[in-house]
């Protein structure tokens, strides 16, 4: 285990992609075992931090004193069970890296955040989610199996289906021959297709699932078990312009629609994996980068469809009247006919926060995005009501994301000091509405530090209180992860 206690060789540990600031530590602990990740534990003092990759955007894996364990060096996969289509792997494994051994056996991960970069053990802590949740759904529906280090160092292996909950109370036995008892909270979580916002919650919970999206707070996810399916064969992809907003979303709500209808038996025919919306401002900015963007388009969706060689003609018919009955612009669009065609669709999707980013940087402020999804019926008037306070306030903004799952990031991108302290009042403005209208604080990038208030705000002092609680169980003295999800004045005896 590489153990370092000098700041200077530590430096890049005290931050994430959140770029919050004050980040601080004693010592980090770099092991490479599971059973050096419970030595690590039981020789830390004081709190606790996670480090995987640090690609996470709210600040959880930022330390304020104590000791960080980094997970990087658990990076092997473990095993590749083509015939059972699992693969098992470490927690510091990339998930490019996991990505591209499945894909050789003619497998396929399906969940798909945004940077491929992150490690499997950050991926199931955050529960995390991206485009293709539309048809998969989120990582949490992939874990089979975890190993976990717990708080004082003991160790504990959940498979799923395992240990469930009854009379709102979980019951396990640790590897030592420890019992855990632990209550679920209460609460009810929002009626959104993307939320990774708390633990879960319910009648019926199952242990692992306890785990999945915790962020750290229960205990540290050495190895896992993942489901994978097989590979498709073929794709249909296409980014989609209209002229008409209203075209557009009528689009949206077809495809949707068909693909549920599809998955429900109730049909056969267009299943669309991802569903994703640029609007006007979204295609001025990014024209910067691809000129070939036509102009004078009100938005644009990108949408993806998987193919074998029976269906691929009938599926590209039905794709194709659905765009005409809503008046897609067809001359202008952009459909794959070649890997090099998709790879430049995807390229032009991740391009997009890239030069959000640079815009802020070259602003000399930071960006302010929003993560929030909303049940079907209200997400049209949550659209609406924000995109009337942006265009009242003056400020840049785009809007995009996963619409699909009516799920949008709207990025804010204040020119000042001033804009950037207006920006957050509306920030705030679109979290209340949120919550108003039953749905989430965060659909996919995690609580972490910096969404602890929204949380609260979300659920409110009792059901924060109920939180702490089931971490108690855990993690009696509160040393994982504090700060992330769970406000410290929560965890206070």
């Amino acid at each position: 285990m590489i153990i370092k206690t000098e700041k200077s060789e530590f430096g890049d540990y005290l931050a994430d992609a959140s770029n919050m600031p004050g980040g601080a530590a004693e010592r980090v602990f770099i092991p490479e075992t599971a059973d050096e990740v419970a030595d690590a534990v039981k020789a830390a003092e004081g709190p606790i931090t996670i480090s995987g990759a640090r690609t996470g955007t709210v600040g959880g894996a930022v330390p304020f004193g104590g000791t960080v364990i980094s997970l990087e060096k658990l990076n092997k996969i473990v095993a590749i069970d083509v015939e059972g289509m699992t693969v098992t792997a470490e927690a510091g494994v990339i998930l490019a890296d996991l990505q591209r051994a499945v894909e050789a056996e003619g497998l396929y991960y399906p969940p798909d955040p945004t940077e491929w970069s992150c490690q499997i053990g950050g991926t199931v802590a955050t529960n995390a989610s991206g485009a293709r949740s539309f048809k998969y759904g989120a990582t949490r529906d992939f874990v089979r199996r975890i190993t976990v280090v717990l708080a004082d160092g003991d160790t504990i292996g959940i498979s799923r289906g395992e240990h469930i909950s009854d009379n709102g109370r979980l019951h396990l036995r640790t590897d030592s021959g420890s019992e855990i008892s632990a209550r679920i909270p209460t609460y009810r979580k929002p009626d959104v297709r993307k939320d990774a916002c708390g633990y879960v919650a319910g009648e019926k919970v199952d242990a692992i699932d306890l785990f999945i999206g915790s962020e750290g707070t229960l205990g540290i996810i050495t190895e896992v078990e993942l489901a994978l399916v097989r590979k498709p064969s073929g794709s249909l992809s296409g980014i989609v312009f209209f002229r008409e907003e209203s075209d557009l979303h009528d689009l949206v709500r077809a495809a949707r629609d068909a693909s549920f209808a599809t998955r429900a038996g109730r049909s056969e025919g267009i299943d669309a994996s991802l569903i994703e919306y640029f609007d006007k401002r979204s295609l001025e900015l990014i024209a910067e980068k691809f000129p070939e963007v036509p102009g004078g388009m009100a938005g644009a969706v990108f949408s993806e469809q998987e193919t074998d060689d029976e269906n691929e003609d009938e599926l590209f018919d039905a794709w194709n009247t659905l765009f005409e009955e809503n008046n897609a612009e067809m001359e202008e669009s952009w459909f794959a006919v070649s890997e090099n065609d998709l790879a430049k669709m995807r390229e032009f999707r991740h391009a997009l926060p890239v030069a959000v980013n640079e815009r802020v940087v070259r602003n000399n402020q930071r960006k302010i995005g929003t993560d929030m999804a909303l049940p079907d019926e209200n997400f049209p008037s949550f659209l609406d009501y924000c995109r009337g306070k942006l265009d009242s306030s003056g400020m840049e903004y785009v809007i995009f994301g996963h619409i699909g799952d009516n799920h949008l990031h709207i990025n804010l991108l204040p020119k000042d000091d001033n804009e950037t302290v207006a920006a957050r009042h509306l920030y705030g403005r679109f979290i209340a509405q949120s919550i108003m209208l039953g749905g989430t604080v965060s659909a996919e990038h995690g609580v972490g530090k910096l969404k602890s208030k929204y949380l609260y705000v979300m659920y409110g002092e009792r059901y924060l209180t109920e939180m702490a609680e089931l971490k108690r169980a855990f993690d009696p003295d509160f040393r994982l992860g504090p700060g992330n999800m769970i406000d410290l004045q929560y965890l206070r005896y």
